[in-house]
């Protein structure tokens, strides 16, 4: 399929220029003598030789994979790579104050107020909610610094909250080594995950168009998320760490939920820029000077955005699918039962890929594809939150 030129790998377009980009070989060997490169490298060699010994053969396999990973992202995205040396330098520095006492996170300075899980989660939150709202100033007034800090903001923002993720995976063992356990197993947890997921892929779109037009919109929904965590933890007293449910305690899920939100993310963009595509439709059919038309990328870069993050959805959906099959065969003795979840899995899969057949081979765009990407958000939201809290079946232990 032809790319669009806006889009092309060495040529980014915004509403009103074109900008070159270093060519990829050019990228990887900055990359490669860039001591920040090493850095990351150094970091994962430090957390190998220092909990190489707590993994099995499977765990090791994740975490060679993830490593391998993201050095690869690190090599081709320099802000990415930064976040990854802060993520390690505060999460190995908050490690460092616990000296195994998790009682300290009460009493020592850094931890209540700034890197035990929960302070840095709060901090998360703020950040991002800063970030909307300054993406919201920026999206209303065109000005660049606001633009450029709310940026900064929710890089902090993503920074904080995979320290956070990694210190209370530290804190479950400080509570006792056997219900130690990947913060990804509860609805607390992963919504966490799934604010610094959106943020993420947010974030590298923005790279690529080289604006923030689009931030306010990417980040309303991280901020509605946010919202729930804040009512979850404090209404529920979710972020208190309860040990793992036995049908998670397994290998499967430290790949199968990341892979699964990294889905749910991408289609969350999607569903948010496709709003974006309604509203400067509405005022591009009017044929008349308008505050959003200057304001907001074309329709047609819009378009592709869209069709972008639901390409990456759909793929890790996939995989997620797949990983969750062979996880069930494994504790349910069965690749598939139509449980509730499997069942409302299967039509979000069955929904985004009639939505990419449909653009791919018949070139379908406009205003229907924008309402079936946002239809499309509510269906997955069901399928994520309403089957757990309706309906019962395997996956009863996910309840609100």
């Amino acid at each position: 399929m032809n790319v669009p030129s806006y889009f092309n790998d060495n040529k980014v377009t915004t509403a009103n220029q074109t900008i070159n980009e270093p060519i990829d070989q050019r990228l990887l060997r900055e990359a490669l003598f860039s001591p920040s490169i090493w850095m990351v490298a150094t970091l994962f060699l430090f957390a190998s030789y220092r909990y190489s010994q707590a993994m099995d053969v499977f765990e090791v396999v994740i975490y060679i994979f993830t490593v391998i990973t993201m050095l690869s992202i690190s090599f081709y995205w320099r802000a990415f790579r930064y976040a990854l040396i802060a993520i390690g330098v505060i999460s190995l520095f908050a490690l460092w104050q616990y000296q195994n006492n998790l009682d300290l996170a009460q009493s020592n300075f850094w931890l209540k107020y700034l890197f035990a899980s929960q302070s840095a989660v709060m901090w998360m939150s703020a950040l991002l909610v800063f970030s909307t709202i300054g993406y919201l100033t920026h999206t209303l007034s065109t000005n660049k610094f606001i633009g450029a800090l709310s940026s900064k903001l929710a890089w902090i923002g993503v920074v904080m909250g995979f320290a956070g993720l990694l210190v209370r995976w530290h804190e479950s063992y400080l509570i006792d080594p056997q219900i130690g356990h990947i913060p990804i197993s509860n609805l607390y947890e992963v919504f966490i995950l799934f604010c610094l997921i959106t943020t993420l892929i947010y974030l590298q779109v923005e790279r690529r168009l080289q604006n923030y037009k689009l931030g306010f919109f990417a980040l309303l929904i991280v901020s509605l998320a946010v919202a729930f965590l804040l009512w979850y933890a404090f209404e529920r007293n979710a972020h208190h760490i309860q040990p793992l449910v036995p049908a998670l305690n397994s290998y499967w899920m430290k790949i199968h939920v990341p892979a699964n939100f990294i889905g749910y993310g991408a289609f969350a963009l999607a569903a948010m820029t496709s709003i974006a595509w309604l509203i400067v439709n509405h005022f591009q059919q009017k044929e008349k000077p308008s505050f959003w038309l200057q304001r907001m990328p074309t329709t047609v870069v819009i378009d592709e955005v869209t069709y972008r993050a639901i390409s990456l959805g759909f793929i890790a959906f996939t995989i997620a699918t797949i990983l969750g099959a062979l996880w069930a065969a494994e504790a349910w003795g069965g690749y598939w039962s139509w449980d509730p979840k499997e069942t409302w899995a299967l039509i979000v899969w069955l929904n985004y890929a009639a939505w990419l057949h449909l653009r791919i081979s018949k070139g379908w765009r406009g205003t229907l594809m924008a309402w079936w990407a946002i239809i499309g958000l509510f269906v997955t939201l069901f399928a994520f939150l309403g089957v757990n809290m309706f309906l019962s079946g395997l996956h009863s232990y996910g309840e609100l």
